[in-house]
């Protein structure tokens, strides 16, 4: 959850809190404005505190694990068993 998401859930539940008067049965939406802003307050903490998104993250990780296989396979390949028929000189 990003700024602008976490800031429209905090809108959202300020307008069912505070300016909705219409009722429905079974549900108070008073409390699920409540519920919204209280969810848009820790996701835009999160947003603030946490240093990047978790996808970023995710996706530099991938890149950083591709590249050290590349380099790894690079240089294990000149370690590899070469299958020599007999009689055949190396060389």
């Amino acid at each position: 959850m990003r700024i602008g998401s976490s800031l429209v859930l905090i809108a959202v539940g300020a307008i069912l809190k505070f300016a909705v008067t219409a009722s429905v049965s079974g549900i108070s939406l008073s409390m699920v404005g409540v519920v919204l802003m209280v969810v848009g307050i820790a996701g835009l903490v999160i947003s603030l505190v946490w240093p990047a998104p978790l996808g970023e993250m995710l996706c530099i990780t991938a890149r950083v694990e591709t590249m050290w296989s590349h380099l790894r396979d690079a240089t294990h390949a000149s370690d590899q068993i070469v299958a020599v028929p007999p009689g055949s000189e190396i060389g």
